[in-house]
C-alpha cells in the first residue's frame, strides 16, 4: 500500500454491487460512490465488479473490470479469485436482498468466505423484522465483514439488537448527495412545461411498493385549493415488475387520475434520467413526496437528493424518512392516509415563508452528505480496516476435511431438458443424448419437467425459456386428464394418440405433485389458477388408491398446496387420511430387521420415508415422523458401501427381503429420491448426518459411485439413464436428466437452508456459553 503525499492513501479499491447502465438504486449509489472515490484518491485506483440479472450482461462503462451473473454460484468463486490475483487492497460490497443468487441471497457467501482482503459492506436494507434465512444470511456477512456501514442511526441499533452485531464493527456513513447549488424552483420549470405551476414530485423506479396512488388518491383536495399544482412522476418502472407485469401499475395509476378528474394534473415522465437531468427535475419542484408503503425501509437515495437539493418533503414514516426528516427537516404522515397527505400538503402550499424556512434547513443540514465527503468518509474507514488487517492478520485460506458438508455442486444447465422438449411436452427416451420419438411422451416426466423448470426460475440465467417450458408441461397435464374418469392418462405416442385411458396411480400421484408444485411456484396468476382447476378435480380419485408410491407422491402436492392455502379442509383431511394409510402400511410391514412397507426394496424408495417425516412434522405426529426416519436411515445403511459411497438398489433383481441385493443396473431415480428424503429430515432434526447423507447422493451422480465414473453430463446438463456393471447406460431420457436436475436444485435450496441452522446454531453458543 502506497501513501499519497498530503492527500488519501492509494489504495486499489473494488467495489461489488450492481451498476449502471442497471436501472436500480443500488446501481446508481455504487456508480456514483465509485466517481467519487476516484475523485478523491488520483493516485489509486478503484473499479467494479457487476451483477448481472440479465443473461449477456450490459455495456458497462471501462471501469467495470468483472462481471457476475447472479444466478451462477460458480461465478462468485471466480469473482473472488479474480479480485485475491488483482491484490486489492480492499473490498466494498454493496448489500441489497434481490441482487444476489440463492435463497435470500446466500450465493455471495461464496464470494465473501474467499477473500484475502478487508471487506467492507454497505447495508442498502437492514430488516427490524427479517426471517430466518434473511437474518442468518446478514449474520454471516457481519461475520466475515470487517465493517458494516449503514446510512441511518435507526440501523445500526437493529444490527446491535436483532443482528448481535458488535457495535465496534459498525460505521455510519450518510447515504451520498451531489453538490448542487440552494436555488429557486422557478428557474428549472421552464425547462419542464410547468412554469407558473406549483410543483409536486416524486421520482425512482416504479413499482407498488412506493404508494403512488396514495399521493394521486390525495392530488383532488389539493388541486381545489390550489388548482395551479402539478404532479411530476419521474421515473421508469422497475425491470422487474416490467418483465412479470408491463406497465399495468403506471396504466393503473394513470387511470384512477382521469378517474379522480385530476388527470391533467399529473404528469409522468416514463424514464431513467441521469443524474444531471435528475438534479435539474429536482430543482423544478416546490414539495418533494416519498408516500411508500413499506416502514421497514432504512435507506432511500431518492430522499437523500431531495433534502440534498433544498426540498420541503412529505413522507410517510418508514425508518429512514423519520430520521432525515426530524427536527423540522420535513413531513411525516401516516401509510396509506390520502386526507393526511393532502393536509400536508396544502399547510405547506399555503405557508410560502414555513415552506422556504423548511427547505433552507434540509439544505444546510446535508452539506456533510455531498459524495466528496462521503468518499473522504470510505476512505478512512478503508484505511482503518486495512491497518487492523496488518496489525491482527487472518488466515487466507481454510482446508476443509471431506467429511464437512462440501459445497460444490455444478450449476444446473437446461440445454438437454430443451432438446428432448418439443412443442407436446418432454420426450421420454433418447439414445445416446438424441431425443427418441419411438417412445412419445408420457405424464410422469411431463410432471417432473413441470416442477424442475419452476424451481430453476432462481438460479437459471434470464434468457432461458422457462416460462415457456413450464406452460407447456402444465398443457401436456391438462390434455393428460380424463375428467369423465377423473384420471389422469400416462402414455401418449409420438403420434399424440393415448396409450391408454387410464394411467397407473403412480403416474397421477406424480401428477398431483407436479401440479401442488406449480400452484406454489407459479410465475403468473393464471397459470396458478389453471393448475389449481386441475389439481382439484384430479383429488378425489386419489382416496381409493392402492399404490402407497402413489400416495406418498401426492402427499408432497398436496404439502405445497397446503403452504399458500393452509385453510383448505377437504385437502388437510385427505392428507392426513392418505398419510394414515401409509404410515398403517408401515407399522404393519415393519420389523426391526427390515424397517420397510413391503418385503421388496424396489424404485423410488426415498419418496416413502419422505412422506412419513413431512406429514410426521405437518400433523405433530410423533411415531409417523420416527418410523419415517428409522425408514430413511436403514435405506442408507442398505445402500452404502463401506468405503462411503452410495450404491442404489439395482433393477436388475431389486432387493427382497431375506435375498440378495442386485448391484445393478444402479437408477438416477435412486439417489434423488433419497436427497428428497434426506431434505426433509434435515428440516424436522437439523441432525448434520442428512446434509452428508444428500451430499454423497448427489456424489453419486457425479462419480461418487461404483465405478469412479460421473453420470451427469456437464456439457448439456444431461444425465445417463443408470450405472451397469460394465459402465454408465450412455442413454439420456427424461427421467433421468430431470431427476439429476432436481437433485441440483435441492442441494442448492438445502445449503441455503444450512446456512440458517448454522447461524442458529451460533447464536445459541453466544447466548449459553
Amino acid at each position: 500500500m502506497n501513501a499519497m503525499t498530503g492527500g488519501a492513501p492509494a489504495f486499489q479499491i473494488a467495489l461489488v454491487g450492481t451498476y449502471l447502465p442497471r436501472q436500480c438504486g443500488i446501481a446508481t449509489f455504487t456508480s456514483d460512490l465509485l466517481r467519487a472515490i476516484a475523485q478523491e484518491m488520483p493516485e489509486g485506483r478503484c473499479w467494479a465488479v457487476a451483477m448481472n440479472d440479465v443473461a449477456g450482461g450490459l455495456p458497462y462503462p471501462p471501469e467495470v473490470r468483472f462481471e457476475i451473473n447472479q444466478r451462477v454460484l460458480a461465478e462468485y468463486r471466480l469473482a473472488a479469485d479474480y479480485l485475491n490475483v488483482k491484490r486489492v487492497d480492499a473490498v466494498c460490497l454493496q448489500h441489497e436482498y434481490g441482487i444476489f443468487g440463492g435463497e435470500h441471497g446466500h450465493y455471495v457467501l461464496d464470494l465473501l468466505n474467499a477473500l484475502r482482503m478487508p471487506l467492507v459492506t454497505t447495508l442498502h436494507t437492514v430488516l427490524h423484522r427479517p426471517d430466518p434465512g434473511q437474518q442468518a444470511v446478514l449474520r454471516r456477512i457481519a461475520r466475515i465483514s470487517d465493517r458494516l456501514v449503514v446510512m441511518s442511526r435507526r440501523s445500526a441499533e437493529v444490527l446491535e439488537r436483532v443482528y448481535d452485531v458488535p457495535r465496534r464493527k459498525i460505521a455510519f456513513i450518510p447515504h451520498g448527495i451531489p453538490d448542487v447549488p440552494f436555488v429557486d424552483p422557478n428557474f428549472y420549470k421552464d425547462q419542464y412545461g410547468v412554469e407558473g405551476r406549483k410543483v409536486i414530485l416524486t421520482f425512482g423506479l416504479l413499482s407498488p411498493g412506493k404508494g403512488i396512488e396514495v399521493m394521486i388518491e390525495a392530488l383532488p383536495a389539493v388541486v381545489r385549493r390550489h388548482p395551479d399544482v402539478v404532479y411530476l412522476v419521474l421515473g421508469a418502472t422497475h425491470p422487474h415488475v416490467r418483465r412479470e407485469q408491463g406497465e399495468s401499475y403506471r396504466l393503473g395509476l394513470q387511470r384512477r387520475a382521469r378517474d379522480l378528474g385530476v388527470g391533467d394534473h399529473v404528469v409522468f415522465h416514463n424514464r431513467f434520467v441521469d443524474l444531471e437531468e435528475l438534479c435539474q427535475v429536482l430543482g423544478a419542484a416546490d414539495i418533494y413526496v416519498t408516500p411508500y408503503l413499506n416502514p421497514e425501509q432504512s435507506t432511500s437515495g431518492t430522499l437523500a437528493y431531495a433534502l440534498g437539493c433544498g426540498k420541503a418533503v412529505v413522507s410517510t414514516p418508514y425508518g429512514y424518512a423519520e430520521e432525515m426528516l426530524a427536527d423540522g427537516r420535513g413531513r411525516l404522515v401516516p401509510f396509506r392516509d390520502p386526507e393526511a397527505l393532502a393536509a400536508a400538503i396544502l399547510d405547506l402550499l399555503d405557508n410560502e415563508r414555513e415552506r422556504h424556512a423548511m427547505r433552507k434547513l434540509a439544505y444546510t443540514s446535508c452539506r456533510g452528505m455531498v459524495w466528496r465527503e462521503v468518499a473522504r468518509s470510505y476512505l478512512e474507514l478503508f484505511a482503518e480496516v486495512r491497518a487492523e488487517r496488518e496489525r491482527f492478520p487472518r488466515p487466507v485460506f481454510r482446508a476443509r476435511t471431506a467429511e464437512e458438508f462440501p459445497r460444490e455442486a455444478p450449476q444446473p444447465r437446461i440445454d438437454h431438458i430443451l432438446r428432448l422438449t418439443d412443442d407436446v411436452g418432454i420426450l421420454q427416451h433418447a439414445r445416446y443424448g438424441i431425443p427418441d420419438r419411438r417412445h412419445g411422451y408420457c405424464t410422469d416426466d411431463n410432471a417432473r419437467a413441470l416442477i424442475a423448470v419452476l424451481k430453476a426460475r432462481e438460479m437459471i440465467a434470464d434468457g432461458a425459456p422457462l416460462d415457456d417450458l413450464a406452460v407447456r408441461y402444465l398443457s401436456f397435464l391438462q390434455h393428460a386428464f380424463h375428467p369423465e374418469t377423473g384420471r389422469f392418462r400416462n402414455f401418449m405416442g409420438y403420434d399424440r394418440s393415448w396409450a391408454e385411458e387410464v394411467g397407473s396411480e403412480e403416474s397421477h400421484g406424480r401428477a398431483v405433485w407436479g401440479l401442488g408444485e406449480a400452484i406454489a411456484l407459479a410465475p403468473a396468476e393464471d397459470f396458478a389458477a389453471a393448475a389449481r382447476t386441475l389439481f382439484e378435480a384430479a383429488l378425489p380419485a386419489l382416496e381409493g388408491f392402492t399404490s402407497p408410491r402413489a400416495w406418498a407422491y401426492a402427499l408432497a402436492g398436496l404439502e405445497s398446496y397446503l403452504r399458500l392455502f393452509p385453510g383448505a379442509s377437504e385437502v388437510r383431511r385427505l392428507r392426513e387420511a392418505l398419510a394414515l394409510k401409509l404410515f398403517e402400511l408401515h407399522r404393519a410391514a415393519s420389523t426391526p430387521d427390515w424397517p420397510w412397507i413391503e418385503p421388496l426394496l424396489a424404485y423410488a424408495n426415498g419418496r416413502i420415508p419422505q412422506a412419513l417425516i413431512l406429514c410426521g412434522r405437518r400433523l405433530g405426529h410423533a411415531e409417523m415422523l420416527a418410523a419415517g426416519l428409522e425408514s430413511l436411515r436403514w435405506l442408507f445403511a442398505v445402500q452404502t458401501d463401506p468405503r462411503g459411497h452410495l450404491v442404489p438398489v439395482g433393477n436388475n433383481g431389486w432387493y427382497p427381503r431375506g435375498g440378495e441385493r442386485a448391484r445393478f443396473d444402479q437408477q438416477p431415480i435412486e439417489a434423488a429420491e433419497l436427497i428428497e428424503a434426506a431434505r426433509e429430515a434435515w428440516e424436522a432434526t437439523r441432525a448434520p448426518e442428512w446434509l452428508q447423507a444428500a451430499q454423497r447422493c448427489l456424489e453419486w451422480f457425479l462419480g461418487g459411485n461404483d465405478l469412479n465414473v460421473p453420470l451427469y453430463d456437464h456439457r448439456s446438463g444431461g444425465c445417463y439413464d443408470g450405472l451397469t456393471p460394465t459402465g454408465p447406460n450412455r442413454n439420456q431420457g427424461a427421467e433421468s436428466t430431470l431427476v439429476c436436475f432436481l437433485s441440483l436444485l435441492n442441494l442448492n435450496q438445502l445449503r441455503g437452508r444450512e446456512i440458517a441452522s448454522e447461524e442458529e446454531a451460533a447464536r445459541g453458543e453466544t447466548v449459553h456459553g
